[in-house]
């Protein structure tokens, strides 16, 4: 019942405010985000790679609403491909991007706008030797963010997309991406959605997971498998031995701070395993959908709450 309510507060300017300004809030942020800055999070690229984990990075903000902020994100992501070729992590870094924060929102040409300011972004990738994932958001825009994806293919065909299970339309979305160097992060989806357009139960999202993903491993294209569910993340090995799939052809995707000794686990074992780094001072969004997503995240949020003894 509070995955409703937090998806609902993480659009909410009241609860932003209450929430980011409680003094409690920022080490458990820590957990989840790598820093405000890109000095911090580049830190974390580095630790992480060391340890044989290969990352995506999301310089996070969403629902941009004027041009100016538009460019600063675009700007954004180009100092982080800098800082990335700088050390030549390009290689096993790469990075993904909201649209929204790219001026897709905004009132009047937006898809414009946001193409335009993500194409440099998805250039200088390409120059050193990364890829960009497109993440995708709320229902309202999967048709926008498709369309982008095929006009950044055509230069950039490692450009990769998010595809959510528990929307009706998926399964066909995944049918046309399951084609050879597509690359498509399935998960389950963490916006509030309506019951017109999505799954409403957990079960039956699940079972959409897997039909999608069955799609996405019988294809041509490069499947991410984008869950910290144990039994989704065993389908998703069962299924790549089954279409004859070698570790590499495909990987696993997990968020920064969740089930940190599964993905070393796996990592051990040979798969390759990427980490979803999100780092920047809007963080509000991100972290209220981690905490509606597992009821873990709620409780460890609301035990920092507590006086200690």
């Amino acid at each position: 019942m509070l995955g409703p309510v937090l998806l609902a507060a993480s659009r909410s300017d009241r609860m932003r405010r209450v929430v980011a300004g409680a003094p409690i809030t920022r080490p458990v942020v820590n957990r989840f985000i790598a820093g405000d800055e890109l000095a911090p999070a580049m830190d974390t690229v580095r630790s992480l790679t060391a340890s044989g984990l290969e990352v995506t990075l999301d310089h996070l903000g969403e629902d941009v609403t004027d041009k100016a902020t538009a460019l600063a994100t675009r700007d954004a992501y180009l100092r982080l491909l800098e800082a990335l070729k700088a050390e030549g992590l390009g290689t096993r870094a790469e990075v993904s991007v909201k649209l929204s924060a790219f001026g897709q929102a905004l009132p009047a040409g937006g898809h414009d706008i946001a193409l335009e300011n993500v194409r440099p972004v998805a250039d200088l990738a390409s120059e050193i030797g990364t890829t960009v994932t497109l993440d995708m958001e709320d229902h309202t825009t999967v048709d926008s963010t498709l369309a982008i994806l095929d006009d950044l293919r055509l230069r950039h065909p490692g450009t990769g997309a998010v595809l959510q299970s528990y929307l009706f339309r998926t399964e066909e979305d995944a049918r046309n991406l399951a084609v050879a160097g597509s690359r498509v992060r399935l998960v389950k989806g963490a916006y509030k959605e309506p019951a017109n357009v999505a799954h409403q139960d957990k079960a039956e999202v699940d079972r959409a997971y897997v039909r999608c993903l069955k799609i996405l491993m019988a294809g041509e294209g490069y499947p991410m498998i984008g869950s910290h569910d144990p039994r989704l993340i065993s389908i998703g090995q069962e299924l790549a031995h089954r279409h004859g799939r070698k570790q590499g052809s495909y990987e696993f995707q997990m968020l920064y701070g969740i089930r940190t000794a599964e993905q070393r686990r796996l990592a051990e074992e040979g798969e390759r395993m990427r980490i979803y780094v999100p780092y920047g001072a809007d963080w509000y969004g991100y972290f209220m959908r981690r905490l509606a997503e597992r009821p873990a995240n709620l409780a460890f949020f609301l035990r920092s709450f507590l006086p200690t003894r």
